[in-house]
């Protein structure tokens, strides 16, 4: 499967039907899903890795990684509405692919998830409308994996340095994307409005002999 074919097939997935504002339910747009995945995917962190996605959402990013090749994914989500979504394009992206993918559901707040994984890829809330929810989605991330792969605002770049580095981990690459944001929330005025959002891959730190 090239980029192309997986952007395409990622572009094809349901969103959120009424996204819940609190929980800031953004929908990650399949462009920049498909470029983050294969990014990981060249440097050899999908093909037949354990994966979690911590708010998964409709699952865009968890079952774009077992598409890829990942052994396993659990997809981590507090809203059952969203997780319904997210196994109806499971079951579309089965179709397409002609084979079953396995893929674990778990609704449930992600701070009652306590399976290890080699790899935590995620979009996790930005923290505008709950505070530090960013913090906590990528200190849970830190307990699960050795090497994570999150979308934070570019604009907090320092923060999440010191907090990956204040945790044993470091980052190793760091890319930005215009992201879309489509109106869904009653506060939207444009169409669509672009926000500057860094993904950050960190990998916890060899110990010391």
């Amino acid at each position: 499967m090239s980029k192309k074919e997986l952007c395409v097939l990622l572009s094809k997935l349901q969103s959120f039907e009424s996204p819940n504002m609190i929980l800031e339910q953004y929908t990650t747009d399949s462009e920049v899903a498909g470029d983050a995945l294969w990014f990981a995917h060249m440097l050899g962190d999908i093909d037949g890795r354990v994966m979690v996605d911590l708010g998964a959402g409709t699952g865009i990013l968890g079952l774009g990684a077992v598409v890829l090749g990942a052994k396993k994914a659990h997809l981590v989500d507090i809203d059952s509405n969203a997780l319904r979504l997210a196994k109806t394009n499971k079951k579309y992206l089965e179709k397409e692919i002609g084979h079953n993918l396995d893929v674990v559901f778990i609704n449930s707040d992600i701070s009652s998830f306590d399976s290890s994984a080699d790899v935590v890829f995620m979009n996790p809330p930005f923290g505008t409308k709950k505070e530090n929810a960013d913090s906590i989605f990528l200190l849970k991330a830190m307990s699960i994996a050795p090497i994570i792969y999150s979308f934070h605002k570019a604009s907090t770049r320092t923060f999440i340095d010191r907090l990956v580095e204040s945790n044993g981990f470091m980052r190793t690459h760091y890319r930005e994307y215009n992201f879309p944001l489509k109106r869904s929330m009653p506060h939207h005025k444009q169409r669509i409005e672009h926000i500057r959002v860094g993904l950050w891959r960190v990998e916890r730190k060899a110990l010391k002999k």
